[in-house]
């Protein structure tokens, strides 16, 4: 269920994401030992064409640009769908990095996911939000390139630490958890009077 509302959600997300720069914003936070950004984008795409035969719609987005969007069968209320409504797309994407001294951690990574949608016979609408969260060890710090090295639960990887006073915090054996935060909300209203 979660899979077919996802791959609606992608594909909606994907027809509005040219007219980002007119309907997105985006907020960067700095303090010592941690540095966050989110962006949020709204967009408005119309229902062109309805396919009931396989639950296709075929939507416009905000540029003019279209695509063709399969609802899977666990997409409720389909039938109240009409061509020349709106689909109002909202997305929220977060990213934080915070570092934690002395670590003490586990390091791991863990998913946690949630649903909503509309109830048998509502407006169809719903949301879909995921977030993870990695904990890895700081196991080299190199003042020459300004470089860390981390060891994460399923990779180890370097890191280019651009703020010279964030990077004079870290040291080996000081942790990062990075939590990564994705959610998409969809509303259908009406197509307008003529």
């Amino acid at each position: 269920m979660r899979n077919a509302i996802l791959a609606v959600i992608a594909s909606a997300f994907a027809l509005v994401q040219p007219a980002v720069a007119q309907t997105s914003n985006t907020v960067t936070q700095s303090q010592p030992g941690k540095v966050g950004m989110a962006q949020t984008v709204e967009a408005t795409v119309v229902i062109t064409g309805i396919d009931k035969a396989t639950r296709t719609l075929r939507i416009k987005g905000p540029q003019g640009n279209e695509a063709e969007v399969v609802a899977g069968a666990d997409v409720r209320n389909f039938d109240q769908l009409k061509v020349g409504d709106n689909v109002k797309v909202g997305y929220v994407e977060a990213l934080v990095v915070e570092l934690k001294k002395g670590g003490g951690m586990k390091v791991e990574r863990t998913d946690k996911s949630a649903m909503v949608r509309a109830k048998p016979g509502e407006t169809p609408q719903g949301g879909v939000a995921k977030q993870v969260t990695a904990v890895g060890d700081v196991t080299k710090v190199d003042a020459a390139t300004q470089t860390i090295t981390v060891k994460g639960p399923q990779r180890t990887i370097d890191l280019k630490v651009k703020d010279p006073e964030q990077f004079k915090l870290i040291k080996v054996g000081d942790q990062l958890e990075v939590t990564y935060t994705a959610a998409v909300a969809l509303s259908v209203a009406p197509a307008p009077k003529q």
